[in-house]
């Protein structure tokens, strides 16, 4: 079999019915026999679409299967760097495969030439990858596909990069079997008992929840753990959603985004802050002031890179998988959930009810939540449009919100509720973004149309990128580079690709377009004419030019 045919059946035993990239000559053998395999391939708008939908896959199947992405040489290859660059930092594994001219000819003046000679895909993905390489023998096309797929699947889990030459994957060969890491080997701390001894011991604690509980799926023990020793719990911006917003412990989030009652607390006097998942970035500390510093912090996070660099105080590092450690600890404690004690947090900020002129994006986020599913899976755009619901918007169920507070490709959501809605065709996938992120990666839409995917994308419009334009201004007095001149009418953007389309300007209209979208079988774009005056709770994130 030639070994594009190979790979093509090696997908399908992984449990892969999608694969995701834009046409050319070098990828084509993958192509033909990726479809002679009954797996479906999704044209996309753009190779960076292409590698968005193709981790939305892989998120929406808890990532346990990963994505594939496919570019052709050179210019294909680049448009998906910053895809590899967002999946790497949401911990999802996405296979993206690059085609290359034939090896044989390498060294000649080549048109889209990836090697070392020219753009070398393979040095450029490097950094924005787990794994690249690229394969110079069809021979070597099974060791690298294991290397590749091990890095991908195993501990801290991304994206990987093949480049492979088109005489390469003509080749024949024997068949082989590739399987996914079957028993992935997870690191558990030793000393655990010191932890539990902290916990214990602690008079005034603080849970500080990351995205990367998501990655480690610890939700019930991240709930057993704070009601057993009775822990208020405050989530990052990439931590939304990973802690329910109605439980009686629940402070909201911190940074940017960040609730008044989360750094009441914090300024209180913590002792003990135990951190789960996260990096500790600006992002996530923003507005984070000398007094808020615990006595000590427990930092749970699968490799320390970053442990003890933000908090100048004394830090655990406890290295490995966040769920099993947890775990660990529960079961050596004998914890679990249980009845306790109302623990005495700060009164939430009173919500703003009355309806208003233009219309508040709190406002719409708020309806969007009353009129979605509580099960509605969420994944926000990077935009103030996602900070408004880190702020405002409910979560019930763990897991249901999606959002990256370390990369931030704006108009990455858009491509990942297209491929998330694919590899689950019952959820309810929405994808809240805003008109500059359309304006980038808005094509996407027509991918969903022609998928039949009936995503339902919510776009707060307010002419402008908002965080730019209220940062900046914020800091300097002044704004430059941030305000459309001719604003995008997304509805219409919208209709010319096929789908259906709404323009809101009150509650009573959002309420309206959810519930015909939620019933459409096709995607729906919402647009929401918001106030583009209304300051966005991003304005702790100082901007310095001295």
């Amino acid at each position: 079999m030639r070994v594009s045919a190979i790979l093509a059946e090696n997908f399908k035993r992984w449990g892969i019915t999608h694969v995701f990239g834009i046409p050319g000559k070098s990828i084509s053998p993958v192509m033909l026999d990726v479809d002679s395999q009954e797996i479906n391939f999704v044209l996309t708008r753009h190779e960076s679409g292409a590698g968005f939908a193709a981790a939305g896959y892989s998120l929406a199947k808890n990532r346990k299967t990963p994505g594939v992405a496919i570019g052709t040489s050179g210019p294909g290859g680049t448009n998906m760097l910053t895809a590899a660059g967002q999946a790497k930092a949401f911990h999802l594994p996405v296979l993206f495969i690059t085609g290359q001219p034939s090896a044989g000819e390498s060294g000649k003046a080549l048109g889209q030439d990836s090697s070392h000679f020219s753009t070398d895909l393979v040095k450029m993905f490097e950094p924005v990858t787990l794994f690249s390489a690229r394969v110079e023998r069809a021979d070597l096309v099974p060791m690298y596909l294991r290397h590749a797929m091990e890095k991908a699947m195993t501990h801290v889990k991304g994206p990987v990069h093949l480049c492979i030459p088109f005489d390469v994957l003509m080749e024949d060969m024997e068949p082989f079997d590739v399987p996914l890491p079957a028993h992935v080997p997870h690191m558990v701390a030793d000393k655990i008992t010191n932890i539990i001894d902290l916990l214990d011991a602690a008079e005034k604690p603080v849970l500080f929840l990351g995205k990367g509980v998501n990655s480690a799926d610890a939700y019930e023990e991240v709930k057993i753990v704070a009601e057993h020793w009775r822990i208020p719990v405050i989530t990052t911006p990439g931590g939304k959603g990973v802690f329910p917003t109605d439980h009686p412990l629940a402070l909201g989030n911190f940074g940017l985004g960040g609730t008044k009652q989360a750094s009441d607390y914090l300024q209180s006097g913590v002792d003990l802050m135990v951190v789960i998942g996260t990096k500790l970035s600006d992002m996530s500390l923003s507005g984070f002031t000398e007094e808020m510093l615990p006595k000590q912090v427990i930092h749970f996070d699968y490799e320390l890179t970053y442990v003890g660099k933000s908090l100048s105080v004394p830090t655990h590092a406890v290295p490995g998988d966040a769920k099993l450690n947890l775990r660990r600890i529960i079961n050596l404690a004998n914890a679990s959930l249980r009845d306790y004690k109302r623990v005495s947090l700060p009164e939430p900020e009173p919500e703003e009810s009355a309806p208003s002129e233009p219309l508040s994006a709190i406002q719409a986020v708020r309806t969007l939540r009353a009129s979605l599913p509580h099960d509605a899976m969420v994944i926000g755009d990077d935009g103030s449009h996602t900070f408004y619901a880190i702020r405002h918007f409910d979560i019930y169920q763990p897991g249901t919100f999606h959002f990256d507070d370390v990369f931030g490709a704006m108009g990455h959501a858009i491509g990942y509720a297209v491929g998330a809605k694919i590899a689950a065709p019952d959820q309810t996938i929405v994808c809240l973004t805003g008109d500059g992120c359309v304006m980038m990666h808005g094509a996407e839409i027509a991918t969903a149309v022609n998928q039949h995917a009936p995503v339902i994308f919510v776009v707060l419009n307010n002419g402008r990128l908002d965080m730019v334009d209220k940062g900046m201004s914020y800091n300097t007095g002044r704004t430059v580079g941030a305000i459309y001149d001719i604003p995008l009418d997304v509805a219409q953007y919208a209709r010319s690709m096929g789908a259906r389309a709404y323009c809101c300007h009150t509650v009573e209209d959002i309420t309206e377009a959810v519930g015909n979208a939620l019933q459409a079988d096709r995607p729906t774009v919402i647009e929401i004419m918001v106030n583009p005056l209304e300051i966005p709770p991003i304005l702790t994130r100082l901007l310095s030019l001295a």
